[in-house]
């Protein structure tokens, strides 16, 4: 499912990144990137908040879709 219908507060894993190579590159610099754990806090308006290791990253609504968590 996309990270931005997952439930809040859950730490979940990351199954697949759908974005071009430059994109999946920045987000693997993140932390962001198959296999890693993240915990979503909000998915409201135009952009959800996750953690990723010991921060907190905020992405655009379109680009948080093209992530599947489980």
């Amino acid at each position: 499912m996309p990270i931005t219908l997952a439930p809040q507060g859950r730490e979940l894993m990351v199954r697949k990144v759908g974005a071009d190579d430059k994109v999946k590159k920045h987000l693997m610099e993140m932390g962001i990137a198959e296999g890693s754990k993240v915990t979503l806090l909000q998915s409201s308006g135009g952009s959800v908040i996750i953690v990723v290791k010991e921060g907190r990253v905020c992405l655009d609504r379109s680009l948080a879709g093209k992530i599947l968590v489980a």
